[in-house]
């Protein structure tokens, strides 16, 4: 079997897959649960067995050059095979099946959903059944594609999305589409240069998740890190090779559940540490201000007071100001700039109360009359990891604004 290179990597010939049908084959990468630590499910992929030893076929399907009929039936060889592991071996087991949406709306038989209910007929449950898409490789009517995928649905077929956050995903075009499942690419989490970016739209998509009621599936899993990521960032499901690589057959279901239960273990010890040192660091910052606050007589300027207050917090923060529960700034900003405070008068009567949790934050502080520890962001001006604690000074709804500083929070090991 001949194959061709492209950018160092060895293709195969479509004309080879065509002519060796019999060889190709599904290969499966076992889908592990949160919640059980067993498998749960099985993405299904195309392989073929050539002289060489098995070969992937990505490039055949990715190929535009390749005619569209002879993509469709070789997916529709591996969807067989993989349907009759599926009912042989473990019907009540998710099967993730990836199409490319182009070829779905370019396929006039039907012949995915035909194949399903065939199926069927011989004790499949269409509620086990997942169909894989990737929202960024259409190019088509959208709303032609939600129609026939909204078909499919009304059959009990479910929807993923994969490789979200690899490469341009659209959110926006992922919400229309509504999938049942997120599966959120976790390679480009290796590459530290782009780590807290990379991190950040991790985060929008979490958050878009919870929004649509999708469930989040980390996959691309290949070391420890990764795992422990997925687990701290609301990942129900866990593919990739650190669990188990691409098999031809199915697993027993326990086969990781003593070392995922291990592992989880881990990550909770390594959590609640962390934890216990946010909580630490709040109490410590609540009675600092606290003991500052008393010796502090009735404050008649703001900038005034802040001045006098810098010499308490000087060692960890570099800005300070009062805002009203109403988020308009009642000082200036106090910036520290090489160890001196100067005081920046133009922010005043600004208003922040469009940035996410201010108010949440604000109302909080009001009923529990405590401050309060901002969970860790980049800060515009500095470009730094850093956190902010807030305090109610007064009976008029007034609160103070510390921003800590990256070097603070590094020693009282608080940047996570």
């Amino acid at each position: 079997m001949e194959r061709r290179k492209k950018g160092g990597v060895l293709l195969v010939d479509a004309l080879d897959v065509m002519s060796n049908l019999d060889q190709v084959l599904p290969y499966y990468q076992a889908i592990f649960s949160a919640d059980e630590h067993t498998v749960i499910g099985y993405e299904a992929v195309g392989r073929i067995q050539t002289e060489q030893g098995i070969q992937g076929l990505a490039s055949f399907f990715r190929d535009e050059s390749v005619p569209e009929e002879y993509r469709i039936e070789v997916d529709n060889l591996i969807l067989t095979k993989a349907l009759q592991m599926h009912l042989e071996t473990d019907p009540s087991a998710l099967l993730f099946i990836n199409r490319n949406a182009n070829l779905l709306m370019q396929d006039e038989e039907d012949s995915f959903l035909n194949q399903l209910l065939a199926y069927e007929k011989q004790g499949l449950d269409l509620k086990n059944i997942v169909l894989e898409i990737r929202e960024q490789d259409f190019t088509g009517d959208l709303n032609q594609l939600l129609h026939l995928l909204t078909y499919y649905r009304t059959y009990g077929v479910q929807l993923a999305i994969n490789k979200v956050g690899a490469g341009m995903s659209n959110l926006e075009r992922i919400s229309l589409l509504s999938p049942d499942i997120l599966k959120v690419d976790l390679s480009s989490l290796r590459q530290t240069a782009m780590l807290q970016s990379y991190q950040d739209v991790l985060y929008s998509i979490s958050l878009l998740a919870r929004r649509i009621g999708a469930t989040l599936l980390y996959e691309d899993i290949d070391a420890f890190y990764q795992l422990q990521y997925a687990w701290r960032n609301g990942g129900r499901y866990y593919q990739g090779d650190y669990l188990q690589r691409f098999m031809p057959s199915f697993l027993h279901a326990d086969i990781l559940k003593d070392r995922l239960r291990q592992e989880c273990h881990e990550f909770i010890v390594h959590e609640k540490r962390k934890l216990e040192n946010i909580y630490a660091l709040t109490e410590r910052l609540r009675s600092r201000m606290s003991t500052a606050m008393a010796k502090q007589k009735k404050i008649e300027s703001f900038n005034k007071w802040l001045m006098t207050l810098s010499e308490e917090v000087t060692d960890c923060s570099f800005r300070l100001y009062v805002c009203d529960e109403d988020g308009f700034q009642k000082s200036g900003n106090l910036v520290k700039e090489n160890g001196q405070w100067e005081l920046v008068p133009e922010y005043e009567q600004k208003n922040w109360s469009w940035r996410p949790y201010f108010l949440a934050n604000i109302m909080q502080m009001r009923f529990e009359k405590k401050g309060r520890l901002s969970d860790l962001y980049t800060d515009i001006d500095t470009g730094e990891m850093v956190r902010t604690f807030s305090f109610p000074i007064d009976d008029d709804q007034h609160y103070l604004f510390i921003d800590l500083s990256h070097e603070f929070l590094y020693e009282q090991d608080a940047l996570f």
